[in-house]
């Protein structure tokens, strides 16, 4: 898994598949926090064309050609659909986030040599890591579950 963060962090610009203009919701926040540590960060959402003031992708397909990462905060039959799309963009590496993965998307994607990271929150390793994710991310090394 280590090696999988490292290559998705080595991107110079990432999307993320899912963000809804809910402040609240996990794929905004993400968004907004992977700007707020200097990150090149695109939305994705089809049924907007905008997230706060940044434009909103419809389909990973219609991302810059320098976006070479993304994040997925979709239901896991979302997600499938988002690999396929992956795979044709060339896209490296996905950060399928809790509850947004499946067997058949982290299979599809790694037999297509892109670098999966599942189970693990993306906001523990925007450093540096503050608030909630700061303890989230002393617990999971606490009880042995933080890669690396």
């Amino acid at each position: 898994m280590k090696q999988a963060i490292d290559k998705f962090f080595s991107s110079g610009a990432y999307a993320i598949v899912g963000v809804s203009t809910d402040t609240k919701k996990f794929g905004n926040a993400a968004f907004r926090a992977m700007k707020e540590k200097g990150f090149t960060v695109f939305p994705v959402n089809p049924k907007r064309d905008l997230i706060g003031e940044d434009p909103c992708f419809a389909s990973v397909l219609d991302l810059p050609d320098e976006v070479k990462a993304v994040v997925t905060v979709v239901p896991p039959a979302e997600t499938e659909k988002v690999i396929h799309d992956c795979v044709k963009k060339g896209i490296t590496a996905v950060w399928m986030q809790k509850g947004s993965e499946s067997q058949k998307a982290i299979r599809e994607a790694e037999e297509s040599g892109i670098a999966v990271v599942h189970g693990q929150c993306i906001v523990m390793f925007l450093e540096p890591v503050e608030g909630f994710h700061s303890f989230h991310r002393w617990f999971t090394r606490l009880v042995g579950a933080y890669p690396g």
